[in-house]
C-alpha cells in the first residue's frame, strides 16, 4: 500500500514540476508566439543554481561549493537565474522569425548543456552536483514525498495564478495582440520588441523555477538528468495537447501527459531483455503519434484558448 502510494506521490510531484514549465511556455508560446525549443537551458540554469547554493558537498567533490542556504532562499534565485539568461538571449534573437527562433533557442540549449558537461569546477562536470536537499525529508516514508508534493503543488498554484492574472491583464492582451497582428498593434503605440522580451523573461524565469523543484527532488543533478526529449520535446507535446493559450489547458496537458510516459515506462520495466529496450524507442513514436493526432483532430488541444470575455 505504502509503495503504490509512493509511486502515485511521485508521478504526481514530477507532473506538478511539469506543469510549471508548461506554464512559462504558455506565456512564451500560448500568450506571445515565440518559439522557445530550447527550455533544457533555462531548466538547467535554474537546476544548478538551487544545488549549488543548497547542496552539502560529498569528500573530495570536484565542483563549486556553495553556501548550504535553504530551499526557500535558492529557489527564488533560480527564477532570477532563468530570467539572466533570457535576457541577453531575447535582446538578440527575439529580432529572428519564428522558424530562426526556434533555431537559434536549440543552439543555446546546446551550449549550456555542453558548459555544465566540461566545466568540472563549477559544476563537477560529468558527476554532477549532490547532496541537494529535499525540502521535509526529515519527516520520512510517506509524509516527506507528500509535505514536498504539496509545496510543489502550491508553487504551480502561485505560478497558475500570476499566469492569470497576467492573461487577463492590459499586458497580456497587448502580448495577444502582438502575437495575432504585429503591425495592428505597432499601429496604436505598442513595441513589440519590449513586450516579446518581457514574456520571454518571465516564462525563462518560471522554467528556472522548475528546475529548482527537480533539482530537489531528484537530490542531484547532472548533465545526464538534462535531456531534450524531456526537458523540451515533451513540454512542448504537453502544452499542444493541453491547450495553447490556455493556463488551465497547460497543467491539463502536462499531467496528462506525464501520466501516459510514466505508464508506458513502467510497463516497458515489465518486458523481458531486449523488448524491454525497444519498447523505450517505441514510446517516443507513441508520443509523436498522439501529437500527429492531437493536431489533426483536435488542434486547440484538451482545452482551448479562450479570450478574456468569451462567454
Amino acid at each position: 500500500m505504502e509503495n503504490a502510494l509512493l509511486y502515485a506521490v511521485t508521478l504526481l510531484t514530477l507532473a506538478g514540476i511539469y506543469a510549471a514549465l508548461t506554464l512559462g511556455l504558455n506565456l512564451q508560446w500560448g500568450l506571445t508566439g515565440l518559439m522557445n525549443f530550447g527550455a533544457l537551458g533555462f531548466v538547467a540554469v535554474g537546476a544548478y543554481t538551487s544545488a549549488l547554493l543548497t547542496a552539502t558537498p560529498a569528500p573530495g567533490a570536484a565542483h563549486l561549493v556553495g553556501p548550504g542556504w535553504p530551499w526557500w532562499a535558492a529557489w527564488p534565485l533560480a527564477a532570477v537565474a532563468g530570467a539572466l539568461l533570457a535576457l541577453p538571449i531575447g535582446a538578440i534573437s527575439l529580432r529572428l522569425r519564428a522558424d530562426y527562433l526556434a533555431i537559434a533557442t536549440i543552439g543555446i540549449a546546446e551550449i549550456v548543456r555542453l558548459f555544465v558537461r566540461n566545466e568540472d569546477w563549477l559544476t563537477g562536470g560529468p558527476l554532477g552536483v549532490s547532496g541537494i536537499p529535499r525540502p521535509f525529508e526529515g519527516l520520512g516514508q510517506p509524509w516527506g514525498p507528500v509535505a514536498y508534493l504539496l509545496l510543489v503543488a502550491a508553487v504551480v498554484a502561485l505560478l497558475y495564478a500570476m499566469a492569470e492574472a497576467t492573461a487577463k491583464s492590459p499586458f497580456g492582451r497587448t502580448l495577444r495582440a502582438i502575437r495575432d497582428d504585429e503591425e495592428a498593434a505597432k499601429a496604436v503605440g505598442r513595441n513589440p520588441a519590449s513586450f516579446r522580451l518581457q514574456a520571454f523573461v518571465l516564462g525563462a524565469a518560471c522554467m528556472g523555477l522548475a528546475g529548482a523543484m527537480l533539482a530537489h527532488f531528484f537530490k542531484f543533478m547532472g548533465p545526464d538528468a538534462l535531456d531534450p526529449i524531456t526537458a523540451t520535446f515533451l513540454v512542448w507535446v504537453m502544452l499542444i495537447a493541453g491547450g495553447s493559450g490556455n493556463n488551465r489547458g497547460a497543467i491539463l496537458g502536462a499531467v496528462a501527459i506525464w501520466a501516459i510516459w510514466a505508464a508506458t515506462d513502467w510497463i516497458a520495466g515489465q518486458l523481458p531483455g531486449e523488448l524491454a529496450t525497444r519498447a523505450a524507442y517505441l514510446r517516443l513514436f507513441l508520443i509523436g503519434l498522439a501529437l500527429n493526432l492531437i493536431l489533426l483532430y483536435r488542434p486547440q488541444g484538451l482545452i482551448g484558448e479562450r479570450l478574456p470575455g468569451a462567454r
